[in-house]
């Protein structure tokens, strides 16, 4: 079996594993702010979690296709410099009685130093995220530096300027100007929302 073949047979839990990123990525960086944020999900939020995250911003996309491919080239590399038996190859992937293993065995050994390499390497790119960003919103709510750039408008005619935190199917999770209450409003309440500090539209 050949080293791309054995990535192939591992695609299948690849999004499940993603799935347990996304929603540990999420839980790190609401529990900072004191909520848990799966009391206020829906499974169909955890489904989409890794794809939000990874839509929220192009640096984020572009950073994890950088880790994926990084995990895939490197242990390919050192399966090929193995295969020729180059010993500093053999060294670093801890191949310490590659002379009694046939080929497949070697091609087996490096699939299954991709898949721990690259679950590692996700681990902390989703951790990281989740850490860095409620540490910077945690910092911003203390110091009074947050932008109120949106407009909630309710279902009762009343409104006011918000910085909004984070929303999914049934919640949308805020900050009020002035306040440094963090408030959770179900979405039904909410009538609309106006982006009051578009610089993309002026």
């Amino acid at each position: 079996m050949k080293f791309s073949e054995g990535i192939q047979r591992s695609l299948p839990f690849g999004y499940l594993f993603l799935v347990v990123m996304g929603i540990l990525k999420e839980s790190v960086f609401y529990y900072q702010i004191g909520i848990n944020i799966l009391k206020y999900s829906t499974i169909m939020d955890i489904l989409i979690s890794p794809i939000a995250t990874l839509t929220a911003h192009p640096i984020i996309l572009f950073a994890l296709i950088g880790v994926v491919v990084f995990s895939f080239a490197f242990p390919s590399f050192l399966s090929k410099q193995a295969n020729k038996k180059k010993r500093w190859a053999l060294q670093m992937a801890s191949l310490k009685e590659h002379e009694n293993m046939s080929k497949e065995a070697i091609e087996n050994h490096f699939t299954n130093m991709f898949v721990r390499f690259l679950a590692m390497m996700l681990l902390s790119f989703f951790v990281g995220i989740g850490w860095g960003e409620g540490l910077g919103l945690t910092r911003k709510i203390r110091e009074n530096k947050l932008k109120y750039d949106n407009k909630l408008n309710y279902g009762d005619e009343n409104s006011e300027e918000v910085h909004l935190i984070g929303s999914n199917s049934m919640y949308y999770i805020y900050l009020a100007k002035g306040s440094k209450t963090i408030k959770i409003s179900p979405v039904g309440s909410i009538k609309s929302i106006e982006l009051t500090n578009n610089k993309k539209l002026k």
